[in-house]
């Protein structure tokens, strides 16, 4: 029986490469990316410049998104502001991971009572409701976005350094560490050079995810005052700024919201895809 060339295409593709949702997904994720690093380049100069005489304007065919209440274009606020919030959750992630990593190896190679006191400290962390814990921090360091970048990698370590440990601790007992020992290899280059590097994969996956949940918490601690201030582009600082205009001039709200939701489910989309493709017997899921 011959098989149909559309089915032996959709079955590679299942099998091998990309599928259709899994290259929207990336290229949702790559566009993003683009507008947050090339998009400013283009940006006119008088972005955060006031023209009263303009303001709350519906979308048309000069102001595709219309403008906000101080007459600047929406669309290219949401542009520039892409860089402001993706660059913070970026720096957001990287920082809380580089803590957890650093508390992890601690844990992982050292004597048991450190890695009994970093895990209970851990817990603790971890028991805490962290949007709550990084609202205290933020208020109480002022509010800016460096405060809520700040707030949030104290807060966000504790499973990141939970779960590496665990895994780390799987991957010392594997075959090819205890001939890095038998060959005399130090504890720290084993660590660093063995260890470590095998057992962030899983991790990866976490922290793709990461990104868009860090997008969406920062646009909240923006919207209730803590984080991004005016005349900022952040998208939860936009969204702040516009609430009063919901039913009036909704577009001011609706893009920066839409902005969010579409970036915070594209990183989360991106993370289950990447997850697949390590694990292909969860394709079927």
């Amino acid at each position: 029986m011959t098989v149909p060339v559309a089915l032996q295409q959709t079955t590679v593709g299942r099998k091998g490469g990309p599928t259709l949702f899994e290259t929207i997904v990336c290229t949702l994720v790559v566009a993003l990316l683009a507008i947050a690093i090339f998009g400013p380049l283009f940006a006119p100069g008088n972005l955060f410049k006031s023209d009263i005489a303009n303001s709350l304007m519906p979308p048309s065919a000069m102001n595709w998104l219309g403008t906000d209440d101080q007459g600047r274009d929406v669309l290219w606020r949401l542009i520039v502001g892409a860089q402001t919030t993706l660059l913070s959750a970026f720096l957001v992630v990287t920082l809380y991971s580089l803590i957890g990593v650093a508390i992890a190896t601690a844990a992982a190679a050292g004597p048991r009572w450190l890695d009994e006191g970093l895990m209970r400290i851990t817990d603790i962390g971890l028991a805490l409701p962290s949007m709550i814990v990084a609202l205290g921090f933020a208020s109480a360091m002022g509010p800016s976005l460096r405060s809520a970048v700040i707030a949030m990698a104290i807060t966000g370590w504790p499973l990141t350094a939970r779960m590496l440990r665990g895994i780390m601790r799987q991957t010392m007992e594997q075959p090819f560490v205890a001939g890095a020992e038998v060959l005399g290899v130090s504890k720290w280059r084993l660590m660093t050079k063995h260890v470590l590097p095998n057992s962030l994969d899983v991790l990866i996956v976490k922290w793709a995810g990461d990104i868009g949940t860090t997008v969406l918490v920062l646009a909240s601690l923006s919207f209730i005052g803590v984080g991004a201030q005016p005349p900022s582009a952040e998208w939860g600082a936009t969204i702040a700024a516009a609430r009063g205009y919901v039913s009036t001039a909704w577009w001011t709200v609706v893009a920066p919201g839409a902005a969010v939701a579409v970036t915070s489910i594209a990183f989360g989309l991106l993370g289950d895809i990447i997850q697949v493709r390590r694990d292909p017997s969860l394709r079927g899921n």
